[in-house]
C-alpha cells in the first residue's frame, strides 16, 4: 500500500509544479465539477489525507482553513509538512495496524484502518482525475497518471 501513497505524493508534487505555469486567476477560478478550483482541490486532497491519518492514530482532527493557505506556495508547504508526519507514521510498521478497527470524530461508523488507507489513496486519485479534465479544458497537457515507469521505491 505504501507504493500507492508514494505514487500519489509523486503525482501531487508534479501537479503542484504544473500549477506554476498558470496565472493565479486560473488557479483559484471556480470550475464545474470537483470541489471548486484547482488550488482548492489540491488543498482538499492534502487536508483529507491528513485528517484520516490522524483519525487512524486516534489523534484529534486539526481543522485547516483554506483561507490561511490560499496560495500555491502555502499549499505546497502544507503538503510537505503533513507528508513528513504521515510518512513517519506509515513507515513504522504498516502491516501491524492495518486490520485494526477505528472510529473517527466525524463519523460514528467503525472502519478497518486498511479500509481508510485505501480510501485515502482512491480519494486522491479521484481528484487527480478532475485536475486532468480541467487541464485539458485549459488546453494544457495534464500530469501523467501512469504508475508504470515512475520507479516508486518503498
Amino acid at each position: 500500500m505504501l507504493h500507492f501513497f508514494e505514487y500519489n505524493w509523486q503525482v501531487r508534487d508534479e501537479w503542484l509544479d504544473w500549477c506554476h505555469q498558470l496565472p493565479v486567476e486560473e488557479l483559484v477560478k471556480e470550475r464545474t465539477g470537483g470541489v471548486g478550483s484547482i488550488l482548492y482541490t489540491l488543498f482538499h486532497i492534502i487536508d483529507i489525507e491528513y485528517s484520516w491519518i490522524r483519525g487512524i492514530q486516534d489523534k484529534e482532527d486539526i481543522m485547516v482553513d483554506f483561507e490561511n493557505y490560499a496560495t500555491l506556495e502555502k499549499v505546497t508547504a502544507l503538503s510537505n509538512q503533513f507528508r513528513t508526519e504521515i510518512k513517519e507514521f506509515l513507515y513504522k510498521d504498516l502491516a501491524s495496524f492495518e486490520d485494526k478497527i477505528v472510529t473517527v470524530p466525524w463519523d460514528e461508523q467503525p472502519y478497518m484502518k486498511s479500509e481508510i488507507l485505501r480510501h485515502i489513496i482512491a480519494h486522491e486519485i479521484h481528484h487527480i482525475g478532475q485536475l486532468s479534465v480541467w487541464a485539458r479544458e485549459l488546453d494544457i497537457q495534464p500530469v501523467s497518471a501512469n504508475f508504470v515507469g515512475r520507479k516508486i521505491l518503498v
